[in-house]
């Protein structure tokens, strides 16, 4: 499942995060890369040491905490491995599938790769993240300030940059739930039920609604 959110972060937190990249010094992203993957890694990053990447980390990680829409539909457990990435013109991110494990003093799983979009899509002409999807592709380019989570074993890559730069953060998220699907039901009967409450629809209904969605949160958690 793909889950798009508009306004993931407030103007004021974009106005900081763009403040923290202007000061930040950018390497080479193959940094990150892994040895079958160097050759299809074409963009820049900030240094992951970088005081700006534990700014702009507790900036995006204030503005999840408090997305309602976000927690029922993913489950956060943690916040992870979060990188700025900038693409010019001719950069771009071959197919490629993150690593299953990421971390450096605690290794966490990958069970959702996020991608916070920091500038326009009129500035900038490629660079849409394209997810498999069957025997096609889905193209995301999405506003500045908003977000898309979609699963991190999925076939996914950057397409070339032809005019402009493309400016986002990435980060990843182990759920709570690892299952993709059982994430998927839960989420429906989140929103269901918020549905139902805003049509004053019976309040036994609601409650066996409630119910059945935190007994089941309740089995497909992990601790």
């Amino acid at each position: 499942m793909i889950l798009t959110f508009a306004d993931g972060i407030t103007a004021q937190e974009h106005r900081a995060i763009l403040d923290q990249v202007a000061t930040a010094e950018f390497v080479d992203g193959r940094e990150t890369a892994g040895t079958n993957l160097g050759a299809r890694k074409n963009n820049q990053q900030i240094r992951r040491d970088a005081s700006q990447i534990a700014a702009i980390s507790a900036i995006v990680l204030a503005a999840l905490r408090r997305n309602e829409s976000f927690r029922n539909a993913v489950y956060p457990r943690q916040l992870h491995s979060l990188l700025v990435s900038r693409y010019g013109v001719g950069m771009e991110y071959g197919a490629h599938v993150d690593s299953a494990l990421m971390g450096e003093a605690a290794a966490w799983r990958t069970d959702l790769s996020l991608t916070l979009f920091l500038n326009e899509p009129d500035q900038y002409d490629g660079g849409e993240l394209a997810l498999e999807s069957g025997g096609d592709e889905i193209l995301v380019k999405l506003p500045a300030r908003s977000l898309v989570c979609y699963p991190t074993g999925q076939l996914h890559r950057v397409r070339p940059i032809v005019r402009g730069e493309r400016l986002v953060v990435v980060a990843w998220i182990q759920s709570h739930v690892r299952d993709a699907g059982a994430r998927e039901a839960l989420a429906d009967l989140s929103s269901a039920l918020t549905a139902l409450r805003k049509t004053g629809a019976d309040a036994r209904a609601c409650d066996l609604i409630n119910k059945t969605h935190i007994n089941l949160l309740r089995r497909w958690a992990d601790a």
